[in-house]
Parts: structure tokens; sequence; C-alpha cells
């Protein structure tokens, strides 16, 4: 028998699976969801690090700006910064703390309710339920992350002013350091996020600027007038 007539009665016997245009489509489809990420489970403690670091440096500086627009004293503007940052701190820890505990209570009483389900419809789940536990948000890790990370951005004002006497400079480099921590925070978050980093950067240095601005000029008002 020929080769070409044994082969044929093989490829009869045993028919070899063709690719189609399907199968060809579907394959790089999976390779690209299993590369895809779910940034959003990043939001949690994006908020409670690059986004504390915002509020302690806004907040800082702006009350640092505030003072220095009526007493050009080093002394008081590094001590109303230093009460700023521990203020901030703690306001930070205890509302994260809460927050997170009000969460952490709702997810415990839902698991409560899936397991009392569960009983009356016996399911194989304990490796679910740990992996549910795990999950399970930490309010004294949410606490110190976002105390922590506050504290880091009001350093930043505070570093910039404690070396420098002379008013008009201490004022500018409060400013130009502030200025450059917000492009970078913004930047950060914008990164880790996966959002548009050009925007999300803009926002943030906007906003730092226009609080800053208002609080000195507010200030300047009121301790000029003599109240």
């Amino acid at each position: 028998m020929a080769p070409n007539s044994q082969a044929s009665l093989i490829e009869g016997k045993y028919p070899i699976p063709a690719m189609t245009n399907l199968d060809l489509e579907h394959q790089p489809t999976q390779d690209l969801n299993n590369d895809d990420f779910d940034y959003s489970k990043r939001s949690q403690w994006l908020r409670a690090a690059v986004l504390g670091a915002n509020d302690g440096l806004i907040s800082t500086a702006s009350l640092m700006m505030g003072v220095g627009a009526v007493k050009q004293d080093i002394k008081a503007m590094i001590l109303t910064g230093f009460a700023g940052l521990v203020a901030g701190a703690c306001s930070m820890a205890i509302g994260e703390f809460v927050s997170v505990y009000s969460q952490l209570d709702i997810e415990v009483a839902q698991m409560k309710r899936d397991n009392m389900n569960k009983q009356n419809s016996p399911v194989a789940g304990g490796d679910e339920e740990e992996e549910e536990k795990e999950n399970l948000p930490n309010p004294l890790q949410a606490a110190a992350a976002s105390a922590l990370a506050f504290s880091v951005g009001a350093m930043v004002p505070l570093l910039a002013a404690s070396f420098i006497r002379e008013y008009r400079a201490r004022i500018g480099a409060v400013a130009a350091a502030v200025t450059l921590a917000l492009l970078v925070f913004g930047w950060l978050g914008a990164a880790l996020g996966k959002a548009p980093v050009i925007r999300s950067t803009v926002r943030v240095l906007v906003g730092g600027w226009l609080a800053m601005a208002i609080t000195f000029g507010l200030t300047k008002l009121i301790g000029s007038s003599g109240l």
C-alpha cells in the first residue's frame, strides 16, 4: 500500500482536530484575562496612605501659612505645625478606626447570615469561609496607616521651615516644598491606581494651593482688622 493511502486511512480512523477561528480568537482572550488586575482592590490602602499623606501635607502647611500671615516668629510657626501634626494624626487614626470597625461589623454580620443559610442547605465551603475571614478589614491596621501617612505628609512643611530664620525665605521654602510634595503625591496616587496622571496631579496641586492661599488670605485679613 502506498504511503499516501496509509496516511489517508490513519486520518480517517483518527481525525486530527483542526484549529478553528473561534479557538484562535479565544486563546489570546484567556491570556489577557490572566493579566487583568482589579486596581480597585488597592483603594483601601491607597486611601489610607497617599490621601492621608495629602491631608497631612495640606492641612499642616495651611495652618503654618495662616499663622505666618500674622506672626513672623519661627517658633510660632513651628509650634502651630507640630500641633497640627499631632491633632491631625490622632483625628485620622480615630476616624479611620471607627469607619473600618463599622465596616467590619457589617461584614461579620453578613458572614453569620451566610453561614446560617449554608447550614440549612449543606455545602462544602470551609475554604471559602477561611478566605472570607482573611479578607476582613483590620481597624487597627487602617488606623495606624492613616496616622503614619498623615504624619509623613505633615513633616514636609515642618522640615522646610525649621532651619530658615528669615521670614520671606521661610514662607517661600514652605510653599516650594509643599508644591513638590503635592506633585509627588498626585503622581504616586495616579500611578498606583492606574488613573490619568496629569489630571490627578493637577487636581491635587491646585487643591493644595487653594487651601494654603485661602488660609493665608483670611488669616491676614482678620489679623490686620485688629479682631
